[in-house]
């Protein structure tokens, strides 16, 4: 691993909890270069939905570019992009009676929040956005403004302005109503709070620590922006493309974002994608005002366009992320309860999942000896507490099983029982 260390930039951080070097990948599982397997409950931090080498993909892959299909595009039309606009428009937009047009905004979550918040600004002629206390929406210079963690904020290395905090919800663990500081600062006119041009929020936090927003507490957000008419942003980046169940995570909320930020998942392959939807009226843009040189990456578009017809021209794949999403949550409850002193706490929703500890060491310490036993996890949360699952949503029933038994040795190891 020498010329890592003599040549990378110590900003790499996966690589050191997992030392070692990987070299082929498949389903729900990476290979070291030693041929050791390790189950993977990371999935490129919910880029890899489908898993790795997904075979349907793949070939559908292969094929475009064995014929020469074309590569690079910038915003030109394409066969892959009306492709994947008509599958977007059949298997995903229509069913839910959602009504938006596309953006390609560049390759990456940040290029997509970046798009929302700027457009949200010149449609509204505003420049406050609202976020939430531990949110995470990229780490560019509007993405981060509208991020809560203070490490990630700091490395911005200048003010980071135009954006306001708000608490998430159970913030304060339920001791005042919903949106009663919120609420009260747009009525008072001596508040200081400058009218908002959006509310940018995630239905579950991955980074901030898996915290999953109450459906009654995501409703009142979307209506509490109707009333003030300020538009609603749903970063949907990470937790969205299945990774709760449906294929958008606010849809069990019942509610219609006026925006909605799309990536991670979206190629289901782990090639750079990105889109932001926008409510019809909204596209005010002129034209080339926000653009990217790679936002026409065609590749990209022909997986995406066939893990949607492969995975949402039904729900099976729905159901099955939330039978495994509550076999975990399960299992997780069950660790809570086997080590009261611990003071445990199982998150999340789908599988989204997390398992919080009384501080980052210890979680640190349960995903180091996970690692040790063949699984992979990271940390998430202010403070790095909260050991986070997000397994390949096609991941097996054997391989839930067999990532349960590592994960809960893993505990017994660090906790002593």
């Amino acid at each position: 691993m020498s010329i890592f260390e003599k040549l990378e930039s110590e900003v790499r951080s996966y690589s050191r909890g997992w030392p070692v070097v990987f070299d082929r990948a498949q389903g729900s599982r990476l290979y070291g270069e030693d041929g050791r397997p390790y189950l993977d409950f990371f999935a490129g931090a919910g880029a890899l939905n489908y898993g790795h080498n997904n075979p349907v993909l793949k070939k559908a892959l292969i094929d475009y570019i064995e014929r020469d299909g074309v590569t690079h595009a910038l915003d030109m039309f394409t066969v892959a992009k009306r492709d994947l606009l008509e599958t977007l428009d059949e298997k995903i937009l229509k069913p839910r009676e959602l009504d938006y047009k596309v953006i390609f905004p560049g390759p990456g979550g940040a290029n997509a929040v970046e798009a929302a918040l700027k457009l949200a600004r010149k449609v509204t002629g505003r420049e406050s956005v609202i976020n939430f206390t531990n949110a995470f929406h990229g780490m560019t210079i509007g993405a981060l403004s509208v991020t809560g963690n203070s490490m990630k904020r700091h490395g911005a290395g200048i003010p980071l302005v135009h954006a306001t905090p708000m608490p998430y919800d159970q913030y304060f663990d339920g001791a005042y109503p919903d949106f009663l500081y919120f609420e009260r600062l747009l009525q008072d006119s001596g508040s200081g709070l400058n009218e908002p041009a959006a509310v940018i929020v995630e239905t579950v936090q991955g980074e901030g620590g898996i915290n999953a927003a109450g459906l009654e507490w995501l409703r009142g957000l979307s209506d509490l922006c109707k009333r003030h008419d300020i538009l609603l942003i749903v970063d949907d980046v990470q937790m969205g493309c299945g990774r709760t169940g449906p294929f958008f995570s606010f849809e069990d909320a019942g509610i219609k974002p006026d925006i909605v930020c799309l990536s991670k998942s979206l190629s289901g392959y782990g090639i750079p994608m990105a889109l932001t939807l926008i409510r019809p009226d909204l596209d005010v843009w002129e034209p080339g005002e926000h653009n990217g040189t790679f936002r026409g990456i065609s590749p990209a578009f022909v997986t995406a366009a066939e893990a949607m017809r492969t995975y949402w021209s039904d729900d099976e794949l729905e159901k099955s992320v939330r039978a495994k999403g509550e076999r975990i949550g399960a299992a997780l409850q069950g660790l809570v309860d086997a080590y009261p002193d611990a003071q445990l706490t199982a998150k999340g929703r789908g599988l989204a999942r997390g398992l919080e500890f009384q501080n980052g060491e210890l979680a640190g310490k349960v995903c180091a000896a996970a690692f040790e036993r063949g699984l992979l996890m990271e940390t998430s949360g202010p403070d790095g507490e909260v050991v986070k699952l997000l397994p390949p949503l096609t991941l097996t029933d054997a391989e839930v099983g067999e990532g349960l038994e590592i994960i809960d040795a893993s505990v017994k190891a660090v906790l002593g029982k």
